[in-house]
């Protein structure tokens, strides 16, 4: 009987792909902060009949 001692990994050990996910992931960040920003910016004087900020 055959023993299979393959390792796999658990993912990739590449820094270079390690860096381009975390740029990647950065990135991402980044653009929905800025559409959150601006979802923030366009409804900031929108109020509820009460007065109290609609967002």
């Amino acid at each position: 009987m055959a023993h299979d001692t393959t390792d796999l990994p658990n993912g990739p050990e590449d820094p270079l792909t390690e860096l381009l996910r975390r740029g990647a992931r950065d990135l991402i960040k980044q653009a929905v902060e800025a559409e959150l920003q601006t979802f923030m910016e366009t409804y900031a004087e929108d109020r509820l009949p009460d007065g109290r900020r609609a967002v």
